[in-house]
């Protein structure tokens, strides 16, 4: 009796033992364990996609599928023949103004000197009005050429308006060529811009993809026709539960493993942790404000920078699967990651 009593006792100690670890372990916080997972995690980059600006048939093709390009390399050209000749249109407009501005200035030195002939001839009419006038009045002269000499200082006064209203259009005339000169210059630059579209130039290095564009095919000004994947700067995207996040931070040291390349160890840091979920984006965002809500752990991107100098980062490929581990440990500030790309 004694000896099953003891055995018993034993065998319920041990299963209140097993019983009571297992509530502190179901009740403890996930944050506070010594390592975080995820297998929703991948290789990101930041691609470009490439599109003309100007829409046209494409003569030459400089690039193939899954070539490395330096920013500044040539991709593809479209035929230039019209937007040429819109260019030499637009110069053409250009210089025809500047002569007419040119012109425009003669004609304003010509109105010039009109203006100043009658303002001499009004004066010269003035003089003889007033002489004839004086004569009228003491019997010297008679009365019709007075009259005369003050119809003919009426007539030069008109045609000195006249020439001074010609002086004024002259000059304002200027006004209007300079405007449209601005104008046909503006269009210039705008077809001189356009010509320069006519190559299109990669604007960042990385590996040709998605190309679409062949020799003779037509391009739309604004539509996709390759896209640069920069190789050399890919990051790891790792979306974590809330409830993980408690004791992340940025600058935490990452070790990164990938199944794809066995034995091969990268290192990393945490370069910033997501503002949002990734279902506050979504076009339908979720609405709790409901009698039958569910709750569901929400999930935060984390940016994960790859040290420079390491060979091996360049084997990566943009949407490989990975898993992190975060090793955390209490009052570390350090993070150590392990990624295993996923099967």
């Amino acid at each position: 009796m004694s000896k099953n009593f003891h055995l018993k006792a034993g065998i319920g100690l041990v299963a209140l033992v097993v019983l009571t670890a297992a509530v502190l372990i179901l009740n403890k916080p996930e944050s506070s364990a010594l390592s975080q997972s995820t297998d929703d995690a991948y290789v990101r980059a930041d691609m470009t996609v490439v599109a003309p600006q100007v829409s046209g048939v494409i003569t030459t093709v400089a690039v193939e599928d899954n070539q490395w390009v330096q920013a500044g390399d040539p991709l593809f050209h479209i035929d230039d023949r019209g937007l040429r000749a819109d260019l030499n249109s637009a110069t053409a407009a250009v210089d025809s103004l500047r002569a007419q501005l040119d012109r425009q200035q003669s004609l304003i030195a010509q109105a010039r000197a009109a203006k100043a002939a009658s303002s001499a001839n009004v004066k010269l009419a003035e003089r003889n009005y007033k002489r004839f006038t004086n004569l009228a009045r003491d019997g010297s002269g008679t009365i019709q050429a007075q009259q005369q000499a003050e119809a003919d200082l009426a007539v030069q006064r008109a045609a000195f308006e006249r020439d001074q209203a010609g002086l004024q259009f002259a000059e304002q005339q200027v006004v209007v060529l300079n405007a449209e000169l601005a104008k046909a210059r503006a269009m210039a630059a705008d077809a001189e811009i356009k010509l320069s579209y006519a190559t299109v130039i990669a604007p960042s290095s990385g590996v040709i993809a998605q190309r679409h564009i062949r020799v003779g095919g037509y391009a739309h000004a604004g539509e996709a026709q390759l896209t640069i994947v920069p190789l050399d700067k890919v990051y790891i995207e790792a979306n974590f539960r809330e409830t993980q996040l408690a004791r992340m931070q940025i600058g935490q040291s990452v070790d990164i493993t990938v199944d794809a390349l066995p034995g091969v160890r990268l290192n990393g840091s945490v370069e910033s942790l997501g503002p949002a979920s990734g279902s506050s984006f979504s076009l339908v965002p979720p609405h709790n404000a409901t009698g039958n809500f569910t709750k569901i752990v929400q999930r935060l991107p984390i940016r994960i920078r790859l040290a420079a100098g390491q060979a091996d980062a360049a084997r990566l490929r943009v949407g490989m699967s990975v898993t992190p581990t975060v090793e955390v440990g209490a009052g570390q500030t350090n993070t150590k990651v392990a990624i295993k790309a996923s099967r």
